[in-house]
């Protein structure tokens, strides 16, 4: 099978490669940039933005399986640059598949959104989208994942996955960001309640992703449908946190701030950022405030059912996993 990965250069779409190159299948990457890693896997790569249509057809142009992994993810930055790669690079995906005959397309979707700034305890696939966001992210992911929902048809099938915060060796996100601000000494416990947290280990999403689409066909029970992704092993957020200091070899965050007073600087910062022309991101925002002092767990039966996901390495192993490859690097 020729299949597809848009952002195969990144840390899930990466992973996603390996596997289907592990299971013989044929590999297309999409992305901005070359990535010789990918090359050295046996993976085509071809090169252009979402943005543009007429490149992304050429990626799709003779494939039958698309994973659409890529997007613009962080919390700060204008929002027509989220818009143009989330919500209408993902048009362009699926035009492109119609155009070119594709019949399934599984979509990297995220939990943030239907984040309305509460506690996610035990939710399902059920849960609305919220009536505001407070970030461009999960305001253009969720505007993107209603395209992909709406596209199932009877010549298309369509999934979006929602994996909450993949972690492990050869992150460039969650990972480097946690270790950075720790060994500034510059985290801060976000509220004194134990709120828990479910993460996803990167060989775990990036499996759920191919076991969505073994069971992905027009008509059938997952196409038109959404999916939470996570351990299933909820954990205080902030042992979470202290876990990967430690496996970095830092130490563990004790000092704390409380919700009203991090939701505040955020509000703050997000003024004086643009005002002042300040270069890189807040150190918080209202988002992040919010995020770091709420429950994130959810209901997996619906995946487990569906498509026989289960969590393949734990969150213990993943620590250790993610300890050794920092050490060597």
């Amino acid at each position: 099978m020729r299949v597809l990965v848009t952002g195969g250069g990144g840390f899930l779409g990466k992973a996603i490669c390996k596997l289907l190159i592990e299971r013989g299948d044929a590999v297309r990457s999409f992305s901005r940039n070359a990535h010789p890693a990918l090359t050295a896997l046996g993976v085509e790569h071809r090169q252009g933005t979402l943005n543009d249509g007429e490149a992304v057809r050429n990626a799709v142009q003779g494939c039958e399986l698309v994973f659409h992994v890529a997007a613009k993810a962080g919390i700060w930055g204008p929002y027509q640059e989220f818009y143009a790669t989330n919500v209408l690079g993902t048009a362009h995906v699926i035009a492109a598949c119609r155009a070119e005959g594709v019949r399934r397309l599984v979509y990297t979707s995220s939990p943030s959104v239907v984040f309305n700034g509460t506690d996610m305890e035990g939710i399902d696939e059920s849960a609305p989208y919220p009536q505001h966001f407070e970030a461009f992210y999960p305001q253009t992911k969720a505007e993107a994942e209603q395209l992909v929902l709406r596209a199932a048809d009877a010549t298309l099938a369509t999934v979006a996955l929602r994996p909450h915060l993949i972690w492990g060796p050869e992150d460039n996100h969650l990972v480097p960001r946690i270790l950075a601000r720790g060994a500034t000494g510059c985290l801060r416990r976000i509220g004194t309640r134990p709120c828990l947290v479910d993460t996803i280990y990167i060989d775990n999403a990036a499996l759920a992703h191919l076991q969505a689409a073994n069971r992905l066909d027009i008509g059938s029970v997952v196409s038109g449908k959404a999916y939470f992704l996570s351990q299933g092993e909820p954990l205080p957020l902030w042992d979470v946190v202290n876990h990967i200091l430690d496996a970095g070899g830092l130490p563990p965050v004790t000092r704390s701030t409380s919700p009203a007073v991090a939701y505040c600087i955020g509000a703050v910062l997000e003024k004086i950022y643009p005002l002042l022309h300040l270069p890189g991101e807040p150190p918080m925002t209202r988002f992040v405030a919010r995020e770091l002092s709420t429950a994130h767990w959810f209901d997996l039966g619906a995946a487990r059912r569906d498509f026989g996901y289960q969590s393949q390495v734990s969150f213990a192993e993943g620590i250790e996993r993610l300890r050794q490859w920092l050490a060597k690097t």
